[in-house]
């Protein structure tokens, strides 16, 4: 959108009003919402409902979630909390072309009528909003051209490029953007023509108030069984570490593309560890709570990942993390201190890194009290909306220079 419209030319006298304590600041919340705000179904959703329960706990907001749901058929206005929640019809089949296309289109009318004083979109939604004449913020969960490169639908590199050159257009045009990783702000470094401001995930507070009754041996992993997450590479690993003699167990959450499952499924079969690793498929976050409470250990070997909000939920709870060493995880789990970083390729170093932890009652314990005590200060949601709040009059006070 090129021009400005009367509502957006007469936004600024209403902002200010707003930021001196006249009236409430009205903030668009714009991203992938679940349906059950207390059961989110993956990083996104997750962050999502965390960060504006985080929000609204403090004063002067007045919050407006703007989500896409496919079982609608006409806009519905609800209210959670104290959260306004507006679900659209999804109006595009593929993600890009919905982004970019007849999502947009209806996204950029429904905020027209909204008049916020500020939005902040997440993820592909940011796509939707870009060029729009409102104060705008932006957080990147993750590079969607790098994980469609390791997805398994049809002319992965194609869709990966397409991604590539639209996403990395939707990057440059945000004037505020929030990084939730010093591996992204590295990829922002000579794109993102905005301001960059460095503020890690939520997570919700029942994560921090777990009473943990670990189970020996066990060993927990909460990801979608996938190449991107590196499934098989984790199996492979625990096979290695059941041969040196430790008795163990390892559970996976999440369901895959079934050609994948089934290729787990086989090789856990041939292996023959049907009795030693249990696939849950998928279950409510209660459960995934519940499991983390069992676990002695949480794993994760990922080829692609941003800031997994399951190494920050386990580091919550207090389980020691095994974790991939490349991406973003190496700025999250602090090698020898709150965990163990490993070579995701490497079945024999990630066996070796599981059998030194589940040997240790000592060492689990300190890892996981070292995670605890950093992400009680890096990821608390009274913590993390706190930073978002301020980028937010930044965006507004920035806005109002123009």
């Amino acid at each position: 959108m090129n021009g400005s419209t009367s509502t957006e030319r007469n936004l600024g006298c209403t902002t200010v009003a707003r930021m001196c304590g006249a009236e409430q600041i009205r903030v668009a919340i714009v991203t992938d919402f679940p349906r059950d705000p207390d059961d989110p179904c993956g990083g996104v959703q997750s962050v999502s409902s965390h960060l504006v329960q985080g929000l609204s706990n403090l004063n002067g907001l007045e919050l407006h979630v703007v989500t896409e749901d496919a079982a609608c058929t006409a806009p519905k206005e609800s209210l959670w909390w104290k959260i306004h929640i507006h679900r659209l019809p999804r109006r595009g089949k593929h993600s890009l072309t919905n982004a970019i296309g007849p999502g947009r289109r209806q996204m950029v009318r429904y905020l027209k009528r909204l008049a916020p004083d500020v939005i902040h979109a997440h993820g592909e939604y940011g796509l939707m909003v870009k060029g729009l004449s409102i104060p705008r913020v932006f957080t990147i969960h993750g590079k969607i051209y790098r994980d469609t490169r390791l997805s398994e639908g049809r002319f992965p590199r194609l869709r990966s490029w397409l991604w590539k050159r639209i996403e990395l257009a939707g990057w440059a045009d945000q004037p505020h953007v929030i990084s939730i990783s010093p591996y992204v702000r590295e990829e922002l470094t000579g794109i993102a023509k905005g301001t960059i401001h460095d503020i890690d995930n939520p997570i919700g507070e029942r994560c921090f108030n777990l009473y943990r009754r670990e189970e020996p041996g066990r060993i927990f992993s909460a990801a979608c069984i996938s190449p991107r997450k590196n499934t098989m590479m984790l199996v492979r690993g625990f096979a290695e570490l059941l041969k040196t003699g430790v008795r163990a167990k390892l559970c996976l959450s999440g369901t895959g593309n079934r050609d994948y499952v089934r290729h787990v499924r086989d090789y856990i079969h041939r292996e023959g560890l049907e009795d030693s690793i249990e696939l849950l498929g998928r279950v409510s976050y209660e459960v995934v709570q519940k499991e983390r409470c069992r676990a002695a250990v949480f794993a994760l070997v990922s080829l692609e990942e941003t800031s997994p909000m399951a190494i920050e939920e386990a580091m919550a709870a207090g389980v020691p993390v095994v974790a991939s060493n490349r991406c973003g995880m190496p700025y999250m789990v602090r090698d020898g201190e709150s965990g163990f970083l490993v070579d995701p390729n490497d079945p024999d170093d990630i066996a070796g890194r599981l059998r030194q932890l589940l040997a240790d009652d000592e060492l689990r314990r300190s890892m996981g009290a070292k995670g605890r005590e950093i992400a009680l200060d890096r990821f608390h949601p009274t913590k993390v909306a706190a930073r978002t709040r301020e980028v937010y009059l930044r965006a507004i006070h920035d806005f109002q220079k123009k």
